[in-house]
């Protein structure tokens, strides 16, 4: 299928894909600007950093054990059903927060909640986009990622615009009513693959079969052993552990900062705008970054991506050690935004350098448990830690130790040049191999 016999559908799946990102990562988030009134025992609810930072841990720590069966699910039964699930639990989630008035609800709701409906929506839509490209996968994931971006800023710009007169119920509705129907439009159109449609992934050569696999009862049989057996080997490898290990160790280093860093500039003395610009300094540094990392991972190579990303979440901390004032926020921001924009966008361009065209969604979903695991340890650790200790010194610390520990993993990755695992399809089983 061509629109108008020029456009690929590869890139209208682009599109729904950056639209899912785009809304259902904003409260993720941009939520973080909502820490000081969560604490605010006069005008707030009262509660305390670590009671507070813990409901963000729970989030990701969903997503980290989620991740790697949603991956998995999605290799083997297709996406469209659970992104379904997704949205319905975005919803929910959504429209429930916005009525909390206790701490477990806080938990329950925007934690555990909007952390499964996050979860389907961080992997399924990045791995399927994956399926649809043998050429310009690099530029797809940048527009994909810096959709995703997009919508963390237009949620801050909102509720730094209109939280005093909507309050916090509506500054969680909106957002989940108007982006849940949207959700619920775009899954429609989101195929599984190419083959679903008569197509061949982008860039394919043109005699390329088209792998309409027979389905049976509970899915295609074909592609839940190819991706079962990728796996299995893609497991005996140290890459494989690697990239985990890179995305625990960068998330831990930057969600220390992403949940926190508005807390911090109040507590150093600058207004609450000021600070809420900061946030989004950082995250307008990661919008453009996300959209030109993956470009250049395709050239550069992931390896030398991820190093560079890493020495920018480490060094650019310095600043805000040394110096209060805002101008040294916002350059910390600007360059930590630039650093953290490298992670993420990467990793679906590591695994095509590292694995090539093989099962994405069990492999991003085994690499989001490492994303899931950091993201959801560091603001809890982090926010305890400034409860005990009464400064946000020690969570600046915590960052800048598991920032050069990411900074050390990337180090230790090969040359993206290397291809993995070559030879894994002599594991499939004979009979497979001959109807191959």
């Amino acid at each position: 299928m061509l629109l108008k016999g020029r456009l690929h559908y590869a890139w209208v799946i682009v599109a729904l894909a950056g639209l899912m990102g785009f809304i259902t990562s904003a409260m993720r988030f941009a939520a973080a600007a909502l820490v000081p009134h969560l604490t605010d025992p006069a005008g707030g609810f009262g509660w305390s950093y670590g009671a507070v930072t813990l409901s963000f841990s729970l989030q990701w720590i969903v997503l980290g054990l989620v991740s790697p069966y949603i991956g998995i699910l999605g290799d083997r039964y297709g996406v469209r059903k659970l992104l379904l699930l997704g949205a319905l639990f975005f919803i929910a989630s959504m429209l429930l927060t916005g009525i909390m008035t206790d701490l477990w609800q806080l938990y329950l709701f925007f934690g555990v909640f909007l952390g499964i409906a996050t979860s389907i929506f961080t992997v399924l839509p990045v791995s399927g986009v994956s399926l649809w490209f043998r050429k310009h996968l690099g530029i797809a994931m940048g527009i994909v990622w810096s959709l995703q971006g997009s919508g963390v800023i237009v949620l801050l710009l909102l509720i730094g615009a209109a939280f005093s007169q909507l309050g916090m119920q509506w500054i969680f509705w909106i957002p989940g009513l108007a982006g849940g129907v949207l959700l619920l439009l775009t899954v429609r159109f989101f195929y599984n693959g190419p083959a679903v449609i008569g197509l061949r992934p982008l860039g394919a050569a043109a005699d390329e079969p088209i792998q309409r696999a027979s389905t049976g009862r509970g899915g295609d049989e074909v592609a839940k052993v190819r991706a079962k057996v990728f796996i299995q080997q893609a497991r005996r490898t140290f890459t494989f552990w690697n990239l985990i290990g890179i995305h625990y160790w960068g998330c831990m280093g930057h969600n220390i900062i992403n949940v926190l860093i508005v807390a911090i500039a109040v507590d150093r003395g600058l207004s609450f705008g000021v600070a809420a610009g900061v946030l989004i300094a950082q995250q307008a540094a990661g919008i453009v970054t996300r959209g030109v990392v993956p470009f250049v991972a395709e050239r550069w190579g992931s390896r030398n991506v991820w190093i560079l990303g890493m020495a920018l979440q480490v060094f650019p901390l310095l600043l805000i050690f040394f110096f209060h004032e805002a101008w040294a926020f916002y350059l910390f921001a600007i360059l930590f935004g630039i650093g953290q924009g490298c992670e993420v966008p990467t990793f679906p361009i590591a695994n095509r350098q590292y694995y090539g065209n093989v099962p994405q969604g069990s492999l991003f979903g085994w690499q989001n448990l490492g994303n899931g695991l950091g993201m959801g340890m560091a603001p809890v650790c982090a926010g305890v830690l400034w409860d005990l200790t009464g400064t946000y010194l020690a969570p600046l610390i915590m960052s800048l130790v598991f920032s050069s520990m990411g900074l050390l993993s990337s180090w230790l990755l090969p040359s993206p040049r290397e291809r993995q695992i070559p030879d894994w399809e002599t594991h499939l089983p004979a009979t497979l191999k001959a109807a191959d």
